[in-house]
């Protein structure tokens, strides 16, 4: 049976691969696992029959068979244990990937999503400026540790897993504010996962989405 997962039927990024859903699609394409994609809108998220998949009424979902789970970390991590390719033999080094993967989504995206957010929502408040200023330095320091600990490896520890795969989709979201910039590291260690087969996939089907719904 081929997995389903949900995506949405017009995305807010506009294409450019920020929504979760590309972290699934990522790591589908990564092990070479064949999945559907069903489109959902804003109002459907909130429709019952979504509700029972995903309690907080967002996407990504992922159903195969009798299994249905919601948060991307989840799912992909689900893909990981189930799939050769994004988790080392090593019991170690999986431990360490996996782990990885938990700093990406709680200690690095945090800081990033909230940055995007005011600059997004909060710009007309009087105290933006300074608000600006306090989020980006905090973003500043979590990359900078986290540049101290790549020291200029291609991947996190050792080959590419998991762990690379949902940082490279939490740093990506730094492209429009530029801060990724100001760690050349950091920046070219994106650009790796972006260079992938497997994530030009992703992107490219994500694409797909937003340019059909563009032009309906």
């Amino acid at each position: 049976m081929i997995p389903t997962i949900t995506a949405f039927a017009n995305s807010p990024d506009r294409g450019r691969g920020q929504a979760r859903d590309m972290r699934v699609r990522w790591a589908l394409e990564e092990v070479g696992q064949p999945y559907d994609v069903r489109l959902v809108s804003f109002a459907e998220m909130k429709q019952p029959a979504h509700l029972a998949v995903h309690p907080f009424g967002q996407i990504p979902t992922y159903e195969d068979g009798d299994l249905a789970l919601f948060e991307s970390g989840a799912i992909v991590l689900h893909l990981a244990e189930r799939h050769a390719g994004l988790l080392p033999d090593d019991a170690n080094a999986r431990s360490r990937a996996i782990a990885w993967m938990f700093a990406a989504l709680n200690t690095l995206e945090p800081p990033i999503v909230e940055l995007g957010m005011a600059t997004m929502f909060e710009r007309d408040r009087s105290w933006f400026a300074e608000r600006l200023a306090m989020l980006g330095d905090r973003v500043r320091t979590r990359l900078g540790e986290l540049s101290r600990r790549l020291g200029g490896a291609d991947w996190l520890d050792g080959a590419f897993s998991a762990g690379d795969l949902m940082m490279v989709t939490v740093l990506r979201r730094l492209h429009i504010s530029g801060l990724l910039d100001e760690y050349p590291d950091l920046s070219a260690y994106a650009a790796r996962g972006e260079a992938r087969p497997a994530f030009r996939r992703a992107f490219d089907a994500q694409l797909a989405v937003f340019t059909a719904a563009s032009r309906s």
